[in-house]
Formats: C-alpha cells, sequence, structure tokens
C-alpha cells in the first residue's frame, strides 16, 4: 500500500481534463504493485498494464504540447483513423488501460471492505475473482476466462494479507476515490 501512497493520482481539475504526463506517471507506479502480491495470476494483468503505458506513452511522446491531455489525443486520433477509430492506437490502449484500472479498483475496494472467503480469511481470492467478473471477463474470449480459472483454481492467487492499518485505509481510499473520478471521465470518453 506505501507504493500507492507515494504516487497517488491527481483528483481531477474542474473541467474534468486529464493531463496525460501526470497521469501516466502515476500510472506507471501499478505494474509494481501486483509484485507486492507474489502471485503469478496477476502477470497477465501487470503485463497489459505496463503495454498500454507504454502504448500511450508513445503517442504522447510524439508532442507532449499537442497531447497534453488524454482528450486531446482521443480527439486526434478519432480524427485521424476515423471509422476504426476507437479500436486503434493509444485509443484501444487507454480503452484497456481503463478497465485494468478497474480491476485494481474493484480489488482494492473489495480488500477495503473486508469481504473475504469464510474458509479460507486470509487469502485474496475472493477479491480477485470479483475484480476479474466485474472489471474485465466480459470483454475475454472464452479461452482467457479458462485461463484465469485455472491459474485461480490451482491456488495461484493465494496470497495472504493481514487486516488493514488504519493508515492504510485511509491512503487507499484516498487513492481509490481518485481512480473513481479518473474511471468516470474516461467512461464518458470512450
Amino acid at each position: 500500500m506505501a507504493l500507492l501512497a507515494e504516487h497517488l493520482l491527481k483528483p481531477l481539475p474542474a473541467d474534468k481534463q486529464i493531463e496525460t504526463g501526470p497521469f501516466l506517471e502515476a500510472v506507471s507506479h501499478l505494474p509494481p504493485f501486483f509484485d507486492c502480491l507474489g502471485s503469478p495470476v496477476f502477470t497477465p494483468i501487470k503485463a497489459d498494464i505496463s503495454g498500454n503505458i507504454t502504448k500511450i506513452k508513445a503517442v504522447y511522446d510524439t508532442n507532449p504540447a499537442k497531447f497534453r491531455t488524454l482528450q486531446n489525443i482521443l480527439e486526434v486520433e478519432k480524427e485521424m483513423y476515423g471509422a476504426e477509430w476507437p479500436k486503434v492506437g493509444a485509443t484501444l490502449a487507454l480503452m484497456w488501460l481503463k478497465r485494468g484500472l478497474r480491476f485494481i479498483q474493484v480489488f482494492l475496494q473489495s480488500i477495503c471492505d473486508g469481504e473475504r472467503d469464510e474458509n479460507h480469511p486470509n487469502l485474496i481470492r475472493v477479491n480477485a475473482t470479483k475484480a476479474y467478473e466485474m472489471a474485465l471477463k466480459k470483454y475475454h474470449g472464452w479461452i482467457v476466462q479458462k485461463i484465469f480459472q485455472a491459474e485461480h483454481n490451482s491456488g495461484g492467487n493465494c496470497v495472504s494479507y493481514t487486516s488493514l492499518e488504519k493508515e492504510e485505509a485511509r491512503v487507499l481510499r484516498i487513492w481509490l476515490n481518485d481512480v473513481l473520478g479518473i474511471l468516470r471521465t474516461m467512461r464518458s470518453l470512450i
């Protein structure tokens, strides 16, 4: 949780414009968060988030002034790609990054809310399953769903956790509120 505390997302400004540079800086610290969980079940999600950040950053780096906000990237790509948009370029990467953020948000909210498997109260299995079902499952084909289920059933996400300390819970709630604001704005864009 300390990793998230060090790199909190900026609250959205009144105009709801998400500045690309600070956003990419903040989310670039999410993949190492999965390392803290110590489970191979999160490896594909970590890789997907990292890859999407890289794709968006590559577009941003071509002209930071032109792509100052995520909205600028979407507007330029919508015009550039026409009928193929939004299923191409940085826009597609942003859609998948949004889904990854939603996964993290549901996962952490579930932990913060104290949701547990009564038979295995120290494991995150119930939290990871809830997050997958709510944030990613509907976008994955049958094969990917079965891979997640097999990894889940094999005990691949049997990471244990202790109850959140008061300060960790406070930081987590701040982070979750910021993510929710960003997700709401992103939902209205793509």
